[in-house]
C-alpha cells in the first residue's frame, strides 16, 4: 500500500435507515424512554453499522496490538523494553491480565507483535513484525514511511481477516513500554493541544518521571513541528506524518484496524488513551472511520478523554480504568450483551396492553 492509496480510501456512513428502525424498536420496549441510556444508543449504532435490525454479536474479537517504543530511551517509564516481550510473551500462553479477565467470557483474543525489540518469534504471539520498535522520536522520526504504512496495513490485514471469518465486533487493545508517552505526543501533534493538558503518568511515574515525560514530549514537538504553536493537522497526509514522526508502530495498526472496521463495517471498540489516539488518527486520516468506533470507557489518563471529545463518542464505563491490553475494551462487552439481550427479547408495550411512551426528544 502507498501514502496515496491510503489517503484515497473513502469510508461510507452507516445505515441511517436501520438506525431508525433500531430506535423504534427501542421505545416499543416496555420500559421509559432511553430507560438504558447510552446502550441504547450503542446497540442503534452497532445495528445501522452491520446493517441489521437486530444484529448478532455472538462472535467477538479482541486484536492486542504489541509493540515497543524507541522514546523509553529518554527515560519516561518507570520499566525498561524488556517488559513488553514478557507481557506479550504471557498473552501467548493466555495468562495476561485481559485473558484472565475473559477466561470465561466467549471472545477470541489475538495477540500480535507489530513492533517488539525482539529477534525471535513469541509462541502464541502472531507475528506481523515491521520492525523491532521504533527509533527515539525525540531524536528522529519514531517511523519511516514505509513502517508506518506497513503498520497500518498489519492492523487492517488483522481486522480484515476477523471480519472475513464472521467476527461481527472487535476490542483494540495494545502493549509496549512508553506507548502513553507516543501516544501523547501525537494527541498533541494531531490537535495542537499543549501536553500539560493532556499528559498522564502512564503505568505509573513519579512527579520527577511526569516532569521528565513532559519535558520529552515538549521537545519532541518542537523538534518535528517547529518552534511556533502548533495548530494541529488540517489533512490527512499531515495525521499520517505526526504518526509516522510521534507515533509508534502499536499506534500505526491500531490505526489500521479503526481504518479497516469502516471499510468492513464492522464496529470496533476504543479501549484507553493509546487506543483513543489510533482512533482519532484514523479519522483524520480516512475521514468517517468514526461511525464505526465504539467508546468502552472513559479511561483515567486525560488524553482519553480529550481524544474521545475530539471524536463525538460518549464512553459508556466511568471506572478511572488505565489497565491498557484490550481490558476496558472487553468489559464493555458483556455489558452491551445484556443491553442486547433486552432488545431482542424484551416485551413490548403492546404485549401487557399498555400505552406507548412517547418521545419528546431525539
Amino acid at each position: 500500500m502507498t501514502l496515496d492509496t491510503l489517503l484515497s480510501i473513502t469510508a461510507e456512513a452507516p445505515d441511517e435507515a436501520v438506525r431508525a428502525k433500531a430506535r423504534r424498536r427501542w421505545d416499543a420496549i416496555a420500559k421509559p424512554v432511553d430507560g438504558l441510556g447510552r446502550f441504547e444508543e450503542v446497540v442503534c449504532r452497532v445495528a445501522s453499522i452491520l446493517q441489521d435490525p437486530v444484529p448478532d454479536l455472538s462472535r467477538k474479537a479482541l486484536i492486542i496490538m504489541c509493540a515497543d517504543n524507541g522514546v523509553t530511551q529518554e527515560g519516561v517509564s518507570q520499566t525498561g523494553q524488556s517488559v513488553t516481550r514478557k507481557v506479550a510473551s504471557a498473552m501467548g500462553q493466555g495468562k495476561s491480565s485481559v485473558e484472565i479477565m475473559a477466561k470465561h467470557y466467549p471472545v477470541d483474543i489475538f495477540p500480535v507483535d507489530v513492533g517488539i525489540n525482539c529477534d525471535t518469534a513469541i509462541e502464541g504471539v502472531i507475528d506481523q513484525k515491521v520492525a523491532k520498535g521504533t527509533a527515539d522520536l525525540l531524536k528522529q522520526p519514531a517511523m519511516s514511511v514505509q513502517e508506518c504504512l506497513k503498520g497500518i496495513q498489519a492492523g487492517m490485514d488483522a481486522a480484515r481477516k476477523c471480519a472475513e471469518q464472521g467476527y461481527r465486533i472487535i476490542a483494540t487493545g495494545e502493549m509496549g513500554i512508553g506507548n502513553t508517552t507516543s501516544s501523547t505526543a501525537l494527541l498533541c501533534a494531531l490537535t495542537g493541544i499543549a501536553p500539560q493538558t493532556v499528559a498522564g503518568r502512564g503505568a505509573g511515574l513519579s512527579d520527577r518521571g511526569m516532569q521528565r515525560k513532559l519535558h520529552v514530549i515538549q521537545e519532541a514537538l518542537s523538534y518535528h513541528f517547529g518552534q511556533q504553536e502548533h495548530a494541529g493537522t488540517q489533512t490527512g497526509r499531515e495525521a499520517f506524518e505526526a504518526l509516522r514522526k510521534v507515533g509508534g508502530l502499536d499506534l500505526a495498526a491500531l490505526t489500521g484496524i479503526f481504518i479497516q472496521g469502516a471499510l468492513s463495517r464492522i464496529p470496533v471498540v476504543i479501549d484507553g488513551l493509546v487506543s483513543a489516539v489510533a482512533a482519532l488518527s484514523a479519522e483524520q486520516i480516512v475521514k468517517g472511520c468514526r461511525a464505526y468506533m465504539i467508546a468502552s470507557h472513559r479511561g483515567k489518563e486525560p488524553g482519553t478523554q480529550e481524544a474521545l471529545r475530539r471524536l463525538g463518542l460518549a464512553p459508556v464505563i466511568d471506572a478511572d480504568l488505565a489497565l491498557g491490553e484490550g481490558s476496558g475494551a472487553v468489559m464493555l462487552l458483556p455489558l452491551l450483551d445484556m443491553a442486547m439481550l433486552l432488545y431482542r427479547e424484551g416485551t413490548t408495550f403492546s404485549e401487557i396492553r399498555m400505552k406507548q411512551y412517547e418521545r419528546f426528544h431525539t
